[in-house]
């Protein structure tokens, strides 16, 4: 509902760094609630997409080409714009497994080492497109490793069905 209510203006509009309103290739750029927006050291941006149909990295498709390349190329635009970091100093990725089913991409400071921005669970942005430009169902046929805690429900499942 947190993610509804951002795209829907309801909560943190006045936190709006960018949006672009497309309800197909849009998305609305905020600042992490982990970050306080006090130095660039740490700096993380998150932009939720508009549209509510897709919602992690294996819903991803070449039809979805428009909306990943507006979301890598706007959103760096803008991060420049408001806070002068340049594209080149940004790591901007997905998370596999993600923390919630609305597909998000995050947007970090090269040099910060924010939490999931390991290579077990973060895919990067420029990564998933040319992956997708050679083959729509990439993330459909792929086998993604992700890292589990030993006490989340999805560890226990794998648990219960003899996968670990």
């Amino acid at each position: 509902q947190w993610v509804y209510n951002i795209l829907e203006k309801k909560a943190e509009a006045d936190r709006i760094v960018h949006e672009n309103p497309d309800p197909s290739n849009g998305f609305v750029l905020v600042p992490d609630l982990k970050w306080n927006q006090n130095q660039l050291d740490d700096l993380y941006l998150i932009a939720l997409v508009h549209c509510r149909e897709i919602k992690s990295l294996r819903d991803l498709r070449a039809e979805h080409l428009p909306l990943l390349r507006n979301v890598l190329q706007e959103g760096k635009e803008a991060i420049v714009k408001r806070f002068g970091v340049p594209g080149s100093q940004l790591r901007i990725y997905l998370h596999y497994q993600p923390s919630y089913y609305h597909l998000h991409v995050h947007f970090t400071a090269l040099g910060y080492d924010a939490p999931g921005s390991s290579v077990e669970r973060a895919h990067l942005l420029a990564d998933v497109i040319d992956n997708l430009a050679m083959d729509s169902m990439y993330y459909q046929k792929r086998a993604l490793t992700f890292p589990l805690r030993a006490d989340e429900p999805l560890f226990k499942k794998f648990q219960e069905a003899g996968k670990v």
